[in-house]
């Protein structure tokens, strides 16, 4: 371990969480080099919906790259970019009835945010951009200006300009209330200055777990449009079936303008990145927003693989949907056990919230002692966040929610309200 301690920088942050060497996964487990397995309920914060090393997809990139097949591309074209176009346009979009190109921007879903925020404001000529409490859009500055975490912001070093925060859907609030909120609230910055976009994730991921509610994500659109604004949608860590259908922005009904896909897209935790544009929105010169990996290959294979084996049947929605239930049932069971506020979320992405601070931080460290990785999250780390992968099995879902129930009680300030 001393070589990560003497050689690495201090930013680190999940090596710390979990003071071990992995050495191997498969499916919902890790291995470290004592031998001991963990179950995997973090899945590369969202980067490794389908497991570790899903078989399929590992098959066709071991030939892909037995076969010499190209690795770097730039934007060139190549075979693998190929299959993975036909096989997004013909099992994502079309039978969504969308209309999208497809940019891509980088390797990371911060490239993805960077490459819409500067087309947006392309687009319209607008400078402003509106972003909301608790979201977060990545590390590089356009991106982390409408990330609203202050301690991240602060990072920068410099001002984020030409940004402003808004208040998320209050789920405290009836519909009509939350509504209200959201359109006084977009009415008055646009006064200050007219919008270029609106940045959203219709679920926070690092902000908590909070779902936006349909009427709430239906108003924002229309705003955007009636504002000549447009709607980006960051669909990071929640699209490529996080929470049921594979965008998941479907449940309300809305089409954004752009939306930013990356981590799960690869299908095996490889950097790769989408922008999708509505075409009239395709206003690039040549050459205008570029990046040298921009066209890693082996991940368009697995992407193209992922897309056949996940999405040309409305099965892994399903149950994804069917998992869900499971979980929010669970956690209902267990925050009514321990006094705990009520967890909230959608499909497999779910969120435990705790009150007392640092509770939600001591309950991960004790269900990493029992062998289940979990991560904390919120403003403040207040809550245990679940992503365990789409592919784990019953019975690796029903042990990982048994340990966590296990962990809530070993918490010390923890109050029970069972008998």
């Amino acid at each position: 371990m001393s070589v990560f301690g003497t050689m690495e920088s201090e930013v680190r942050s999940y090596s710390r969480a979990w003071p071990t060497v992995f050495t191997t996964g498969h499916g919902a487990l890790l291995r470290d080099e004592s031998g001991r397995s963990y179950l995997d309920f973090f899945a590369g914060a969202g980067a490794l919906n389908y497991g570790h090393n899903p078989p399929e997809l590992k098959a066709s990139l071991l030939e892909y790259l037995s076969g010499d097949g190209v690795t770097h591309g730039l934007d060139m074209n190549t075979t693998a970019k190929r299959a993975f176009l036909e096989r997004f346009r013909d099992l994502v979009l079309a039978p969504r009835g969308l209309d999208y190109r497809v940019q891509f921007p980088g390797p990371g879903g911060t490239n993805a945010v960077e490459a819409a925020l500067k087309l947006a404001r392309k687009v319209t000529g607008r400078h402003a951009v509106a972003y909301f409490d608790r979201g977060f859009h990545g590390m590089t500055l356009g991106s982390l200006a409408v990330t609203a975490n202050p301690t991240k912001r602060a990072g920068a070093g410099v001002p984020l300009p030409h940004t402003v925060p808004l208040p998320f859907d209050d789920p405290a609030q009836d519909e009509e209330r939350a509504v209200a909120v959201l359109v006084r609230s977009l009415d008055t910055a646009a006064a200050h200055a007219p919008m270029a976009a609106v940045v959203v994730e219709t679920v926070q991921g690092e902000g908590g777990v909070n779902p936006a509610r349909p009427v709430w994500l239906r108003t924002l659109a229309s705003w955007t449009q009636d504002h000549g604004a447009l709607l980006i949608v960051d669909d990071i860590q929640m699209g490529c079936g996080r929470t049921g259908p594979f965008f998941s922005f479907e449940r309300a009904g809305i089409v954004p303008d752009l939306v930013c896909l990356s981590k799960s897209l690869s299908g095996y935790g490889m950097p790769m990145a989408l922008t999708l544009l509505r075409p009239e929105y395709d206003v690039w010169k040549p050459g205008e927003h570029n990046g040298t990996f921009r066209g890693y290959n082996p991940a368009f294979v697995t992407a193209a693989r992922a897309l056949e084996l996940f999405w040309s049947d409305g099965a892994l929605e399903a149950r994804t949907a069917a998992l869900g239930e499971r979980v929010g049932g669970a956690l209902a069971r267990t925050a009514h056990r321990y006094g705990l506020p009520a967890p909230r979320g959608l499909g497999l992405a779910w969120a435990l919230p705790f009150d007392r601070p640092g509770a939600a931080r001591e309950v991960c460290d004790a269900a990493y002692r029992s062998g289940l990785l979990l991560e904390t999250a919120g403003p403040h780390d207040e809550v245990v966040k679940l992503l365990p992968p789409l592919t784990v099995t019953d019975e690796q879902l029903a042990h990982g929610l048994d340990t966590l129930d296990a962990a809530v009680a070993s918490v010390a300030g923890v109050r029970t309200l069972a008998a």
